[in-house]
């Protein structure tokens, strides 16, 4: 399924959305049903949530249906990480809407109808991931026709400090070290499963569910890139020819590093498919599977609170100060790299000859 939404997304967008500088719906949009058009908004409201999330500094993330057992509505993801580190967790609504009748006053009105709804009820609970202490709705909206789109922010306000009070801010607050293992675990399920890596989440399945009896202990390979300064690690099971025949004459099948007893690396010299390769950095990716690895060691039994895992500045968003010009010698690289160590690398041959 992911396979098939991962090939469909990009064409789409392509269709829909014409390239420029400037938000502009191509005239294609106007050929869609409502119900597609409504879905197709849908995504870029999201897309574009995580991208604001992300500027706002956030690193970890999951879905927020674990806040309810029922249909009641609420806020479509939890983040952690930025400047509720160490605190707890953020919610996050995503709304996307294209209308005629779009403007700076609707898509704000969404934006805040849509915190009052399904972020406000939830504040102060307690999730998997931790205690919700802050909470934001992010609406984008665009009219079909016309260039431009507008963007509304509604959050939970912050009361200001009385003169001689202590700060309660999360930004004042006392940081944990390392990235919490619960919300780290469901983000990286997300990756790896993007990245092929199903057995990868076998194991992560296992351990947050803490019963039942384990996987298989095969080995897992992945293979080393070189890319834009930075190493990665692929998966084997994504290196698939169009005609999905194994690219065994790019291998070379010497086994080079043992990340664990049960985790792998070898050198890749081959080329994806044309939407790119999900990839997970090779220091961040490695120091994850080393940790997952002790968790299964110990048969599941003790998970530590958090996990050793780095943040990086994200490159390929188009953010302040992180545009091509400002990225050196890696700005001819066309790829996207997210601050928990996920990427999606459009060229992976440019890598390998260069490694």
């Amino acid at each position: 399924m992911l396979n098939a939404l991962q090939r469909s997304t990009l064409p789409m967008l392509q269709t829909m959305i014409e390239d420029g500088t400037t938000f502009n719906l191509s005239p294609n949009f106007q050929y869609l049903a409502d119900t597609e058009r409504t879905f197709l908004a849908a995504r870029v409201g999201s897309g574009t949530t995580d991208l604001y999330m992300t500027a706002l500094g956030y690193t970890w993330r999951a879905n927020a249906a674990c806040l309810s057992s029922t249909l009641d509505p609420h806020a479509d993801f939890i983040y952690e990480g930025g400047s509720a580190s160490g605190n707890g967790v953020v919610l996050a609504e995503a709304h996307g809407s294209f209308a005629a009748n779009a403007s700076a006053q609707s898509v704000h009105l969404q934006s805040k109808n849509k915190y009052l709804r399904q972020v406000k009820p939830y504040l102060a609970m307690t999730s998997p991931y931790g205690e919700v202490i802050h909470g934001y709705s992010i609406a984008f909206g665009s009219r079909p026709g016309a260039p431009g789109a507008f963007l509304s922010l509604s959050e939970t306000k912050i009361p200001k400090m009385k003169k001689g009070e202590p700060p309660t801010t999360p930004e004042a607050r006392t940081r944990g070290d390392g990235a919490p293992t619960s919300i780290a675990l469901a983000t990286h399920r997300s990756n790896f499963f993007l990245a092929g890596a199903d057995d990868v989440i076998n194991w992560i399945d296992w351990v947050r569910a803490a019963d039942g009896a384990p996987p298989e202990p095969t080995p897992v390979e992945f293979l080393r890139m070189q890319y834009a300064g930075r190493s990665y690690l692929v998966h084997a099971s994504s290196l698939w020819w169009p005609d999905h025949e194994w690219i065994e004459e790019f291998f070379d099948h010497q086994h080079l590093w043992p990340l664990t007893p049960r985790w792998s690396s070898r050198l890749l010299l081959g080329r994806g498919p044309r939407l790119g390769w999900f990839a997970v950095e090779e220091t961040a990716g490695t120091n994850f599977l080393k940790s997952l690895t002790g968790i299964i060691q110990d048969g599941g039994r003790s998970t530590p609170a958090t996990l050793p895992l780095p943040n990086f500045v994200p490159v390929g968003f188009g953010l302040a100060g992180l545009t091509a010009e400002g990225r050196g010698d890696d700005s001819g690289y066309q790829y996207t790299l997210f601050r928990d160590d996920f990427a999606l690398l459009e060229d992976p041959i440019v890598g390998a000859l260069s490694a």
